[in-house]
């Protein structure tokens, strides 16, 4: 394999516009990790010409998957949400380098400065929101399924909060990063999932358990938000902090997100006058 990855680099290493090259190899047949392939090839590159490109092959009896990402995309996806390519980086060997970039880039991934966590923390309680505010919307409505279903998906952002204040990356197999990190969460995992109790009462206990421990999180989850609401004296409307960059993540969840920090106190609605002839006054936003 390590002769076959140096045969490829060297393929690579004649494009100009390859700058990186991320090779992960599956030994153990992990089909989540290389999406079953035996080797998957991560191609930085300079321009967005083939941007995503995707290409199957078989060289060698070894079968690989090729994907190509400019290095522009790569890095605003390390501070988003995607766990596949922090993976890919981390366990990955990087075989051509040609400015460093990605060494960089995986040395700032593992040291994970506090800039990044405080960027995941936000992104991690939006969801978070969205996916508790629906489960009850779905209780009152004796949606059982549904409210299961989302209030799962928000345990699973209460665990990748925890995980990211203790200083780490969550893995995309979370729970079993979670069970020896924070039992208590990992319980409550097991009481919604294994529970002889119903669906509904089920449901109900982790709730109750959000309300009171992952709500009163808000304001330490929300700090890169509240610290650009402080930065300026005159209010903010929902436009300007939807074109924000570090909101850029967030922008369909800034609604709620607002509304909900304006009804906990942690941020002040303000009345102005509206610069548009439709209307009288316009909503705006400060710490």
């Amino acid at each position: 394999m390590q002769s076959l990855k140096e045969q490829l680099a060297a393929l690579y290493r004649a494009d100009p516009d390859v700058v990186s090259v991320v090779a992960v190899e599956n030994p153990n047949q992990l089909p989540s990790l290389t999406d079953g392939f035996d080797l998957l090839l991560l191609l930085v590159t300079r321009s967005r010409e083939r941007a995503n490109h995707l290409h199957h092959y078989i060289k060698e009896q070894v079968h690989i998957q090729e994907k190509r990402i400019p290095l522009a995309e790569l890095e605003a996806s390390l501070l988003g949400d995607s766990r596949s390519l922090i993976q890919w980086l981390l366990k990955g060997e990087i075989v051509l380098d040609r400015e460093g970039r990605l060494e960089e880039l995986r040395n700032k991934v593992l040291e994970f400065p506090a800039e990044l966590r405080e960027h995941k923390l936000l992104l991690e309680f939006c969801r978070f929101l969205r996916m508790y505010l629906q489960s009850k919307e779905y209780l009152l409505a004796e949606h059982l399924l549904d409210a299961y279903n989302n209030i799962l998906e928000a345990l699973q952002c209460w665990a990748r909060i925890v995980i990211i204040e203790e200083g780490h990356h969550p893995e995309i197999a979370v729970w079993r990063q979670i069970r020896y990190m924070n039992p208590g969460v990992y319980k409550l995992y097991e009481e919604l999932t294994t529970s002889k109790e119903t669906v509904k009462q089920r449901v109900q206990l982790v709730l109750l358990a959000c309300e009171f421990s992952v709500m009163s999180k808000m304001e330490r989850c929300c700090g890169p938000l509240l610290a650009i609401l402080e930065g300026r004296e005159e209010p903010w409307s929902a436009a300007e902090l939807r074109q924000h960059p570090a909101l850029a993540d967030i922008q369909g969840e800034l609604p709620l997100l607002l509304g909900k920090l304006v009804k906990k106190s942690l941020i002040r609605e303000v009345a102005v006058a509206s610069e548009s002839e439709l209307l009288d006054l316009e909503l705006r936003y400060t710490k």
